[in-house]
């Protein structure tokens, strides 16, 4: 999402440290599943753990799919709004049941921005 990339880039979060939220996933690690296939995964700031870095919230599904939807940095807020989490559930609903050309299409578009294994983008 370009909300989302743009928060990275401003909060200097690599490639890398959104794609270990999601390795711990598929190894079972899940910081918070809020159903539906939306979860809450710990990113970490740069030289500091998870713990007080970063959420971010995912639409996920295993081994297959994952959109960075919403990040935020723990000593921003602590958590989203009931209104918030509707919303991201809806996303979740379109995210992850788009096909694979739109969601080309989308990074093509700039609607989506895509995470790389080593940071480099296309």
């Amino acid at each position: 999402m370009k909300g989302l990339a743009k928060f990275a880039r401003r909060e200097q979060i690599a490639d890398r440290r959104l794609r270990e939220a999601i390795e711990r996933a598929e190894r079972g690690t899940i910081d918070a599943d809020l159903g539906g296939g939306l979860i809450k995964q710990r990113v970490a700031r740069r030289g500091e753990g998870r713990s007080g870095g970063y959420r971010m919230m995912i639409a996920y599904r295993t081994k297959d799919r994952a959109f960075f939807l919403l990040g935020f940095a723990k000593n921003e807020r602590e958590n989203v709004s009931p209104d918030e989490l509707a919303a991201l559930r809806k996303l979740v609903e379109v995210w992850l049941h788009t096909s694979d050309p739109q969601i080309t299409k989308s990074i093509h578009e700039g609607v989506l921005h895509e995470v790389f294994d080593d940071d480099e983008s296309a």
